[in-house]
């Protein structure tokens, strides 16, 4: 199994890196692969007053910057063509937002780069709408692809995750990755901000790997109550141990 683990928003370059250094220990300690991930740009918030980040300039800076000094793979999500081709100097996996997982356009500019492509399901796709994805990377001769499950619309204000949309996008030939962070969200449960039910991570991450996922993405953060960025969904740095325990536990059963 592959772990991509990161804070969802880079919030300062020394916390982005300390949270990096403490990630690479844990995992390095039980010799697992682990890519760093985090956003330099929220372009999806609810309100136009949350934080988004540093922006692409400074954001791509901060992440270069971890990535020489903790050699680390470094994933990072983009939301226009245009800023493609500069961060993927950097980036070692482009990821396609869910929300953006349509826009042929942007598929095709992470494609191209020749990287490896990890593209979001949407809320309002069924697993098997990910085959015209796939083409669309396919198309550009890029066979580095990853699909990401990460819940669906279910009436206002609700997620649902459907186990058996990993077993489809497997069989579509690409490793498929659970998001067990965003897939507990409550798409903008609290007004001006999404809400989340932490408490449902583990189960739905045991879940996943026993339905035999490739790989689970975590977004975690050191005191979740104060993440500038999701902080009702954000796993806690204490409770990512165990967690791991448990779930490569269950994938040495199922594998």
């Amino acid at each position: 199994m592959v772990f991509i683990a990161g804070p969802c928003v880079i919030e300062s370059h020394e916390s982005c890196l300390k949270l990096a250094e403490k990630l690479k220990n844990i995992f390095q300690a039980k010799k697992i692969p682990f890519i760093f991930k985090a956003s330099y740009d929220k372009a999806n918030r609810t309100s136009i007053n949350s934080y988004r980040g540093p922006g692409t300039k400074e954001g791509i800076k901060i992440l270069a910057d971890i990535k020489n000094r903790l050699d680390l793979p470094i994933l990072s999500d983009v939301h226009a063509a245009e800023e493609v081709s500069f961060v993927a100097e950097t980036l070692d996996v482009i990821q396609i937002p869910a929300f953006l997982c349509r826009q042929t356009d942007l598929i095709l500019a992470a494609a191209r780069t020749g990287k490896p492509v990890n593209v979001k399901k949407g809320q309002f796709l069924a697993p098997w709408d990910m085959k015209s994805v796939v083409e669309k990377i396919r198309s550009t001769g890029n066979e580095q692809i990853v699909l990401t499950e990460r819940g669906t619309s279910f009436g206002y204000n609700n997620l649902v995750s459907d186990m058996r949309s990993l077993v489809i996008m497997r069989a579509l030939g690409y490793p498929v990755v659970y998001d067990a962070t965003h897939s507990v969200q409550l798409p903008g449960g609290q007004g001006s901000v999404s809400g989340g039910e932490r408490k449902m991570i583990a189960p739905l991450a045991r879940a996943a790997v026993a339905a035999g996922c490739d790989g689970l993405f975590l977004e975690v953060h050191e005191t979740p109550e104060t993440a500038l960025s999701d902080a009702a969904t954000i796993l806690s740095l204490n409770d990512l141990p165990f967690l791991i325990e448990q779930v490569l536990e269950i994938h040495r059963i199922v594998g």
